[in-house]
């Protein structure tokens, strides 16, 4: 069963919020922004509910972007009309509802959203013409043969693979791999990015694709 985490600035009032969502059969517990801050470890979820609160201290952002680095989770922001308008520019963001909500079109975004991003094979693999990314063990294979990657060239290839057909410019690349306080230039994701591709890629295995003047793109349709 999918596991759902709440994180919000008191998880002492989501207590309501998640009576609902347990009684729409999703599993799920809840933690407040320093908790979470305070013990990375909890952020380990299939999906995650964020509440945008309007203190303006930025917890909730810290928290989405490690979400997005460890694991890729989807995420829902939960916002009031005074709130919606931060989202601009956040778009780790992957949906979003209004308070006050309709308990079931929040479920309903749940689930949509759940079934969108797992993979139909497996929610622990990545798997593409040949390529197997084996998300528990970190392996990764061509044809059943291991590749043996770096862990930023590995982080690479997650990030681009679990969004197939997405184009990441290499700014994007830098914040989400190397973090937004990294100082390198975009000659860092180039290189990682060539070295990727002479290991996994040859003449009969094309994966990335070099969006000219922008960044790159995992194929989608490999």
């Amino acid at each position: 069963m999918a596991h759902l985490l709440i994180i919000s600035g008191d998880a002492k009032t989501d207590l309501p919020l998640q009576t609902n969502l347990t009684k729409s059969g999703l599993e799920n517990s809840a933690v407040s922004y320093d908790e979470a801050l305070a013990e990375p470890s909890r952020l380990n979820p299939d999906i995650a509910i964020i509440e945008i609160s309007s203190s303006g201290d930025g917890k909730e952002w810290q928290l989405l972007l490690q979400l997005k680095k460890q694991k890729n989770v989807p995420v829902i922001a939960l916002v009031t009309e005074q709130t919606i308008a931060n989202l601009e520019g956040h778009n780790e963001v992957d949906d979003f509802i209004i308070c006050p909500y309709e308990e079931a079109e929040l479920a309903l975004r749940i689930s949509r959203l759940l079934h969108k991003t797992r993979s139909p094979e497996s929610a622990d693999q990545i798997k593409a013409d040949g390529l197997t990314l084996d998300l528990v063990t970190c392996d990764v294979t061509i044809d059943g043969i291991k590749v043996d990657l770096t862990f930023k060239e590995y982080e690479l290839l997650k990030l681009m693979a679990s969004s197939k057909g997405r184009v990441f410019t290499r700014q994007a690349l830098l914040d989400k791999i190397w973090g937004y306080d990294y100082f390198g230039g975009d000659r860092t994701v180039d290189v990682h990015v060539r070295r990727l591709r002479s290991k996994i890629e040859d003449a009969n295995h094309t994966y990335i694709e070099t969006v000219r003047n922008i960044g790159y793109r995992f194929i989608k349709n490999v």
